[in-house]
């Protein structure tokens, strides 16, 4: 293989995207920008250019990259011990267990590694509550799910999905399916009374891949109403909403509404480590039995110990506090920006979840072009459904780096509107 560091003519960037195109699956499509270090609100690529992060991994890293004290934990639970699989107890497991069980209010918590692993222990648990408790025949119990919605790739999460990129080719799909129209309480209660069979509704409190689609006011508490009345559960999908990132601890907050499962993953190690978990009280969640679900990584101890500090430098920053002031400043200058835009079509979100639609079709290229443009000038960030590029940096952001990172924003716009 060539020695590239030899090779004055290949930069760095472009070994790096070689290798992984050569040697990796084409799974992804990442923007050309190669990330070697991290901090706070900031990127550096291999060439030393910084970048404001307005994508967060997703919303994993919204206690800002490397944090001292998550990084301080991990390095010394990592010093003594990582692993031991769940055949043996480990110190660190039931202390964030009831760390978790206080924070979040709930019985029993059930940890996992990645987002999708909590949707599917979800599911799991829906199902076998349905057979035990509800007295659903067995084999017929159903779930639905609102159109638009994203909660990863595995067969069981593309079985709900309407979105032909997440399931083309990848048929049969798991039955027990039902698929609603989101932020409509009429589609879910019709559902509801005509099959008894129905077990549980999960859904985004804001659909982020879809866009950030935020809701009417008065959805959630709906859907806890209904769900409450035709005594299905109702299932929150907060891998991404959750942990402050829409300016309270849990999405559902804004409602004050109490899921019968809450899902939790992305920003719950604060984006050093897959670490997911799915809550729910005593009646649900002690219908899985010994041996019937669980994950040799699951609630590990390294997990355990960095879930613990990624929590409390949320409560202890105020994070949740400062993502509804910054999202109100972000939202307010975006407003401002699409009154001399016309490339704007509207701004939506809610703490630090926010999504600008562009004024052109789903499968133009005007997104992600803009896209470039603010990669240039130092911001990433990704479109998301062709038109709709989400805006999410981390929830450390301040008055000062928010001001900066607008204006490269407007910049761009201003320019590219300028050009057409």
């Amino acid at each position: 293989m060539p020695n590239y560091t030899d090779t004055p003519d290949i930069s760095a960037s472009k070994h790096a995207i070689d290798l992984e195109y050569r040697f990796g699956a084409h799974n992804y499509k990442p923007m050309p920008v190669v990330i070697e270090r991290g901090s706070g609100v900031f990127l550096w690529d291999v060439e030393g250019k910084q970048y404001f992060d307005f994508l967060s991994a997703y919303s994993a890293v919204s206690q800002g990259h490397c944090h001292p004290k998550i990084v301080q934990a991990m390095i010394e639970q990592a010093q003594k011990l990582t692993l031991t699989s769940r055949a043996f107890y480990n110190d660190r497991l039931g202390e964030c267990e009831q760390f978790l069980c206080e924070y979040f209010g709930y019985d029993k918590v059930l940890m996992m590694n990645s987002g999708v692993e909590g949707g599917e222990t979800a599911l799991k648990l829906t199902r076998k509550w349905a057979y035990k408790v509800k007295g659903i025949e067995p084999g017929k119990a159903k779930t639905v799910y609102a159109a638009g919605n994203f909660w990863g790739r595995t067969l069981a999460a593309i079985s709900s999905s309407t979105d032909p990129s997440s399931t083309n080719d990848y048929g049969p799909f798991l039955p027990g399916y039902e698929i609603i129209p989101y932020n409509d309480l009429g589609a879910l209660e019709n559902v509801l009374k005509s099959d008894p069979n129905i077990a549980g509704f999960m859904v985004e409190p804001i659909q982020g891949e879809a866009g950030v689609v935020v809701p009417d006011e008065g959805y959630l508490k709906g859907v806890r109403d209904l769900c409450t009345k035709y005594n299905v559960l109702f299932i929150a999908d907060e891998v991404q909403t959750g942990i402050g990132r829409t300016g309270k601890r849990l999405a559902c907050d804004w409602e004050g509404v109490k899921p019968d499962i809450l899902v939790l993953g992305k920003a719950l190690s604060g984006g050093t480590m897959p670490v997911s978990a799915a809550f729910a009280d005593d009646e649900i969640m002690l219908t899985i039995a010994p041996g019937e679900h669980g994950s040799t990584y699951g609630g590990n101890p390294l997990a355990c110990a960095v879930t613990i500090a990624a929590l409390e430098v949320v409560q202890d920053e105020k994070l949740a506090e400062n993502a509804e002031k910054m999202g109100q400043t972000f939202r307010r200058k975006m407003q401002e920006l699409q009154k001399q835009c016309s490339l704007i079509e509207s701004v939506r979100g809610k703490g630090l979840l926010n999504a600008i639609v562009i004024n052109d079709s789903e499968d133009s290229s005007t997104a992600m072009d803009l896209c470039y443009k603010m990669m240039e000038k130092g911001l990433l960030c990704k479109p998301t459904h062709g038109n709709k590029i989400r805006f999410a940096p981390p929830l450390v952001i301040n008055e000062q780096q928010m001001d900066v990172a607008c204006r490269i924003i407007e910049e761009v716009f201003i320019e590219m509107n300028g050009n057409l």
